[in-house]
């Protein structure tokens, strides 16, 4: 068994599945799987939000261990899906550790829906989410622009907004507060209310909340108190960012 092939997978899997904003217990319960298909022993998995590491004993009896620092992340359910079906596979099949290191690169780069498709996505959301709220068809329009918007700068906004996920929200929120109030006064919409909220939906933490409420529950505390405070800073981005979208709105 090449001990440092196989940690390099395993690593290159967890991270992934870290990234797409995978359950903590999840993470783990994979990349243990992944180690015991392949023969690893005395393997011992342990994962945060923010650091996953991987150790396992060598062939001569040595512990060997990997560890990385996983970056901000959000959830990606596309990606979330790919890296459990990967690593279902890999666990049945058990293939060469080469085609798996080359499986598992590939996670990343075969994209199921284009950018047109997300945007689309994006806009259609909030126009069923504002007369859900309440709001009319002019509303349910508004709310498609302005959820397009939002979605342009979520998709893009990394390029000039960086890797800041607390920044980009208030961008987006603002963006979001600011178009509804453009578009009201412009005789298109009716209720800035409606509208903002119906846009704002596309920016609540809900899976990341949830994620953080069943991990609490599963012993995962530190993990659990993690995303949580991270779902909160959040919800407070979206309040700074509609307020002041709907103050630029009101004033100029």
């Amino acid at each position: 068994m090449n001990c440092d092939a196989l940690l390099n997978l395993a690593m290159e899997i967890g991270c992934q599945l870290m990234r797409s904003g995978a359950e903590i217990y999840r993470v783990e319960e994979s990349v243990y799987r992944l180690l015991q298909a392949y023969g690893g022993e005395d393997a011992q998995v342990f994962a945060i939000p923010s650091c996953l590491i991987v150790s396992l004993r060598a062939s001569d009896g040595h512990p060997v261990t990997r560890m990385r620092r996983i970056p901000p992340h959000g959830t990606d359910i596309e990606l979330l899906e790919r890296c459990n079906e990967l690593c279902r596979t890999l666990c049945r099949t058990v293939p060469p550790l080469e085609q798996a290191q080359e499986q598992a690169q590939r996670l990343t780069e075969r994209r199921v829906y284009r950018p047109a498709q997300i945007l689309l996505g994006y806009a259609l959301a909030p126009a069923f989410f504002t007369p859900l709220f309440g709001g009319g068809v002019r509303d349910a329009l508004c709310a498609l622009l302005c959820g397009l918007a939002v979605g342009v700068c979520l998709l893009y906004g990394s390029r000039w907004l960086g890797n800041n996920s607390l920044l980009r929200t208030v961008v987006c929120s603002a963006v979001a507060a600011l178009g509804s109030v453009v578009l009201v006064r412009m005789g298109v919409g009716v209720s800035v209310d409606l509208i903002t909220i119906g846009v704002l939906m596309l920016l609540v933490p809900g899976v990341a909340l949830t994620n953080a409420m069943w991990e609490i529950m599963a012993g995962d505390v530190y993990s659990g108190m993690s995303r949580t405070t991270e779902a909160i800073l959040t919800a407070a981005g979206i309040a700074l960012g509609a307020a002041l979208g709907l103050w630029a709105g009101q004033t100029f």
